[in-house]
């Protein structure tokens, strides 16, 4: 029967896949427990940080090593170092190495697009809310966080697919922006359905599986309400700021209400509001028609505490046949203007 002097120097020999130092360097062993009748070791490990595929990866090999020693079965749980314990190798790694937009190092800035229901134009948002903030000279992603509902890529007009570049997936680069979504992973516009554990995988993928490289603001477009994705989201980035998007309606902007909560609850800041389809002008005679009424975006600004960032008129872009991207403004187009002035005034306001 192994003993637990040799199940220590196994383990022992493994690395920390984020401090890239043994876990006989980083005191990683916590816990070790043999059950002798049964052949069964349980060991409790702790690294730079746990919930990752890294962390996966690191259990395979424990559980394939020991297994390999002569053991039967084998338990592991995770745990975090201590941030005093971090530190202490943060700095013996190479500049850049096993960069990660989740990581404490990370300087993006996550802004996530939400919305309390569906066909409000949150989607389209995110789209052009990406693209104007890459007109200012910003490094910018954008996830298609929306599973089910996946639309990005076709509002963008992106026809081919991400690259693997050895383990790493390269997200298509469009208009200036970085771009990853489901609608890459699945064949002919196919259904997806899965239960919430492996949404918040695959979510968990599209942060640290792409290689995103140095970014100033990685934008999410969360699918609307309050469901499985919003909450890994609320999880994964506790740092994540937050835009609304509503239309003028009263019922729409109570329901939004609810997604504006649910940041302030986990501790999300809501740094702003779009009131979408404000108002329809009439191009013969200029004037504006409320078709969804109004005052709903100015409503939900001030129950939320933030600002009201813009308002955003109903009317359609102007196709290029030749760059064909069916939902994204040019930079002179009135709506265009529109939201590159909201994109300066979330630049600022965010770098305070």
């Amino acid at each position: 029967m192994i003993t637990e002097s040799q199940v220590r120097d196994i383990v022992n020999a493994l690395e920390d896949p984020f401090l890239h130092k043994t876990l006989a360097e980083t005191d990683g062993i916590v816990e070790i427990s043999i059950k002798e009748e049964k052949n069964h070791v349980s060991v409790k490990v702790a690294i730079a940080q746990t919930g990752t595929p890294e962390q996966l990866q690191l259990q395979m090999r424990i559980v394939n090593t020991l297994k390999e020693a002569g053991v039967e079965s084998v338990g592991i749980r995770f745990t975090e170092l201590s941030e005093e314990k971090i530190a202490q190798f943060r700095g013996t790694k190479a500049a850049g190495e096993n960069k990660n937009l989740l990581s404490p190092e990370s300087g993006t800035t996550f802004l996530a697009i939400a919305s309390g229901k569906g066909g409000v134009g949150k989607s389209t948002v995110s789209v052009n809310l990406a693209i104007s903030l890459a007109r200012l000279g910003k490094k910018v992603g954008l996830v298609d966080a929306d599973i089910y509902g996946f639309s990005v890529p076709d509002m963008m007009g992106i026809a081919v697919r991400p690259t693997i570049n050895g383990e790493k997936i390269m997200p298509v680069e469009r208009f200036g922006v970085k771009v990853i979504s489901m609608g890459f992973f699945v064949d002919d516009n196919a259904p997806v359905i899965w239960r919430g554990p492996m949404l918040g995988k695959m979510l968990n993928n599209f942060f640290s599986q792409v290689e995103w490289g140095d970014l100033d603001y990685l934008l999410l477009d969360l699918p609307p309400g309050t469901g499985d994705v919003a909450l890994d989201v609320h999880t994964m980035l506790p740092h994540c700021k937050e835009v609304i998007v509503s239309t003028p309606h009263p019922t729409a902007a109570f329901v939004a209400a609810r997604a504006g909560a649910m940041a302030l609850q986990t501790d999300h800041e809501v740094v702003g509001v779009i009131e979408n389809m404000a108002y329809f002008e009439n191009k013969a005679t200029g004037e504006k028609e409320y078709i969804f009424g109004q005052g709903g975006g100015d409503k939900l600004a001030d129950e939320l505490r933030t600002e009201l960032l813009g308002r955003l008129p109903l009317q359609q872009p102007d196709w290029n046949e030749n760059d064909f991207a069916p939902s994204v403004y040019a930079e002179d187009h009135p709506l265009g203007a529109i939201y590159q002035e909201i994109a300066k005034k979330l630049d600022t306001k965010l770098a305070k």
